[in-house]
């Protein structure tokens, strides 16, 4: 279990990184804007592909309100490329493949799955407001965990927007 996640009312840790086609992100340079950064395990694992096509099936909700859907995980360029085209993801998916953000975020830690221990990521989703502070957070120690097949409306009914 990770321990030290980031909070709701906490300032969102800033970072830079690169989209899955190559295009340089730095959260800060969406302030004044809401955002959406979920961190999920794996591309194009069961939950993670349920997780991304609730989202991709609600992405107008997202659009319509000018809120910015990222996701990330630690695979690489080529898996993230393939998940998206595969699945017809609108939104960006970014790098961290040294898993350094999911760490910046508290989402990296000692997991369990059959009786094995491994290190990875949990599935948590912060939700941050135009001033960049940590307004919601779905996930092991947030608000409630992650569903993955009606994730999109946990954040939809969060933020109270219009589908």
């Amino acid at each position: 279990m990770v321990v030290d996640v980031v909070n709701v009312g906490e300032k969102a840790p800033d970072f830079e990184t690169v989209t899955e086609s190559g295009e340089k992100f730095r959260l800060s340079s969406l302030r004044g804007r809401r955002v959406m950064l979920y961190f999920y395990p794996k591309d194009d694992t069961p939950g993670c592909t349920e997780e991304a096509c609730s989202i991709r099936d609600s992405y107008n909700a997202f659009e319509g309100s000018d809120i910015p859907v990222f996701g990330i995980s630690g695979g690489d360029a080529k898996s993230h490329q393939n998940f998206k085209k595969k699945y017809n993801l609108q939104f960006p998916l970014l790098m961290d493949e040294d898993f350094r953000i999911a760490k910046l975020f508290g989402v990296y830690g000692k997991k369990s799955m059959y009786g094995k221990e491994y290190m990875g990521i949990e599935r948590t989703t912060f939700l941050i407001d135009k001033e960049g502070k940590v307004q919601g957070v779905f996930g092991p120690t947030g608000l409630e965990k992650v569903k993955t097949k009606e994730h999109a409306d946990q954040v939809i009914k969060f933020w109270g927007l219009r589908i």
